[in-house]
């Protein structure tokens, strides 16, 4: 192939535009022993790529078994939820019953401290009944 053909195939693959065969050509180009001067620094990369599509990996790989969690969490969730579900109403039930217990309290205990003010009024007038009273028992004794 000639030397026009090469630089504007190297032009295309490095574009990302050329075809497998293309690219075959360009490898058939490369491992030769003869590159041109100014293309030598490619060679390095073809060989490359040649040698390595030839690798094969020849270890095995133990594998284990994977400890799964996720079944355990979603059975913990479901619990939860469950436990939720039955034991939630009954609680804000509960609280709500509280709450309003304690606001009845609170209206109790504002109106008890209203008549205990009313009273506290009135047992200032009956000291003044109590001395009228004292006072007209001297009135009847001395006559």
């Amino acid at each position: 192939m000639e030397l026009d053909d090469i630089e504007k195939l190297l032009e295309k693959y490095f574009e990302a535009s050329t075809t497998v065969a293309e690219e075959e050509t360009l490898k058939a180009f490369f491992s030769q022993k003869k590159v041109p001067s100014h293309l030598e620094q490619y060679a390095p990369m073809f060989r490359y790529f040649s040698n390595a599509k030839e690798e094969r990996f020849t270890k095995s790989v133990p594998l284990k078994p994977r400890k799964s969690y996720y079944k355990w969490i979603s059975v913990a969730a479901v619990a939860v939820l469950a436990f939720g579900v039955y034991f939630g109403p009954n609680r804000y039930r509960d609280y709500q019953e509280q709450k309003e217990a304690e606001f009845a309290y609170q209206e109790t205990r504002k109106a008890l401290n209203l008549l205990a003010e009313n009273f506290g009024r009135g047992t200032e007038k009956m000291a003044y009944l109590n001395q009228f009273e004292e006072t007209k028992q001297k009135i009847y004794n001395n006559n």
